[in-house]
């Protein structure tokens, strides 16, 4: 059987090829489609699918349901800001009466409204449902959160089980609201801080709260991206039953050591310094040497112009292992 691939264009070069900014690919539905439309000429010269419209990669819906601002600079990413100032506002969460009520959430909504308007066959999303446990209690309560597991255990278990059950009800909301059906599926959970947990502490601390969204939404398989686990970390993912594991950019765990070690199934990125500072027939042997290791997919994208020769070599070593 061949090696699977799959090969994507950056949101930042759509938004910079259709002169739009990063900020409008969030709320401005003519912008959008503009991006969407540019970007399809991208496609065709890679020969690839053209990307389907959609509301711009946002990571944060769940924790601005809430409570936390969102900054949403012109041209770089959104940044979120912490709503738990002491280690006592944690005794205080409680989840809203309405999870689409904060203005960020309907003013996505509205967007993405207006974007189906004009584009029916948008992705209906306002973005991901819910980051992990560890790095929505990250999000919710900025870099405190490192010290608490071990100042205040009591605390942060606190705060990780309102993380967990809060993301599957906003996900649940959510969903209703779009029309999304809500019925077993695979689930996979982005929670790149849960390797900030030692794998002493690990099974207290992250596997039982990621245990608490997978059952929550039914998962028929568990998939996980994370980018600070380590090699210690990996035996535990058969604890709680992960099916594929994706570690992304994480330049720590080589493709041979997931090969040999990880317990799963697995994915591999060339990532985008990568492509920058390899010339193509290094990439094409890094190709080959991910080949070799038979991970579940191989993915790479087009994040500049300057490496659009690359990325057609990519594609031509990909189709011919394929």
């Amino acid at each position: 059987m061949g090696q699977k691939f799959s090969c994507g264009i950056s949101e930042r070069l759509i938004a910079k090829y259709a002169g739009v900014t990063l900020k409008q690919m969030h709320f401005d539905a003519d912008a959008i489609i503009l991006a969407y439309k540019k970007a399809g000429e991208i496609a065709e010269k890679l020969g690839i699918e053209p990307p389907i419209p959609r509301l711009a990669g946002f990571t944060y819906p769940h924790v601005a349901s809430l409570g936390c601002e969102v900054i949403f600079p012109e041209d770089s990413e959104p940044k979120p800001l912490p709503i738990i100032k002491e280690n006592t506002d944690i005794d205080n969460l409680s989840e809203p009466d309405d999870y689409l009520a904060a203005p960020l959430i309907q003013k996505k909504l509205e967007s993405l409204e207006k974007l189906l308007e004009k584009c029916p066959y948008a992705i209906k999303s306002i973005g991901h449902l819910y980051e992990g446990p560890a790095t929505t209690a990250m999000l919710l309560m900025g870099e405190n959160f490192l010290t608490l597991p071990y100042d205040d255990p009591k605390r942060a278990h606190k705060l990780l089980e309102f993380s967990a059950k809060s993301a599957v009800n906003y996900a649940n909301i959510i969903r209703k609201k779009l029309e999304l059906p809500i019925e077993p599926c695979p689930v996979s959970i982005p929670d790149d801080f849960a390797g900030i947990f030692s794998p002493s502490i690990f099974e207290d601390f992250v596997l039982k709260y990621w245990d608490i969204i997978y059952s929550g939404m039914q998962a028929t398989e568990r998939h996980l991206h994370s980018e600070l686990l380590r090699a210690n970390h990996l035996s535990l993912l058969k604890k709680v039953n992960i099916n594929l594991f994706d570690p992304s950019a994480d330049q720590y765990l080589t493709p041979e050591f997931l090969r040999d070690h990880c317990p799963c199934r697995f994915t591999l990125r060339i990532k985008e310094w990568e492509i920058d500072n390899l010339s193509i027939e290094e990439l094409e042997k890094l190709y080959e040497r991910y080949v070799q290791c038979k991970p579940e997919i191989i993915s790479f994208s087009l994040c500049f112009p300057e490496h659009e020769k690359k990325i057609k070599a990519l594609l031509r070593k990909a189709r011919s292992m394929a």
